[in-house]
């Protein structure tokens, strides 16, 4: 790639990140009738490389989830609001559409490692979005910022390291 090329890759992407940055991310929406929660923002995935040389795998976008651990829906969003994936999942299936393809999974941990590029611990990740601390072996979570709509999590166990970063609109 010329010197040029990479000069423009490289506005293209910061252009990307910084519209990206000027997006509103929504908190959870709770009925109690029927008890459906829904989360709107931003997360990004970070995950390191074993190899000292390489760079870290990363990996950002718009989110919607609703639903729990059992059932439920992620739609994932591109930095210009287009849907860059819609997942599903109930006790019976775990289903990725994108860009007009159909992709079947034999559980929700494989779908959602396909989906971000790393495992997440989904249970997890629901009781974290509610605001409680759940242990999950090899992760920690940071809640310390959730009232403001901002949730960490790292995993240290098992390698590689990996991060996972959400920010909830108000």
């Amino acid at each position: 790639m010329s010197r040029l090329g990479k000069v423009a890759c490289s506005i293209i992407i910061f252009a990307t990140i910084f519209i990206a940055g000027c997006a509103a991310p929504t908190r959870a929406i709770v009925s109690n009738e029927s008890e459906v929660s829904l989360w709107r923002g931003r997360l990004a995935v970070r995950v390191e490389s074993e190899q000292p040389q390489t760079q870290p795998q990363a990996f950002s976008a718009g989110f919607e989830l609703t639903g729990n651990a059992q059932a439920g829906e992620l739609t994932l969003y591109t930095p210009l609001g287009n849907t860059a994936a819609a997942l599903s999942w109930s006790p019976q299936t775990a289903v990725m559409r994108s860009n007009g393809d159909v992709r079947h999974f034999e559980s929700l941990d494989a779908l959602i490692k396909q989906a971000v590029g790393t495992e997440i611990p989904v249970v997890a990740l629901f009781a974290w979005l509610a605001g409680d601390n759940m242990a999950v072996a090899g992760w920690s979570a940071d809640l310390s910022d959730h009232a403001n709509g901002r949730i960490t999590a790292r995993r240290t166990q098992p390698a590689p390291l990996a991060e996972l970063r959400l920010v909830l609109e108000k």
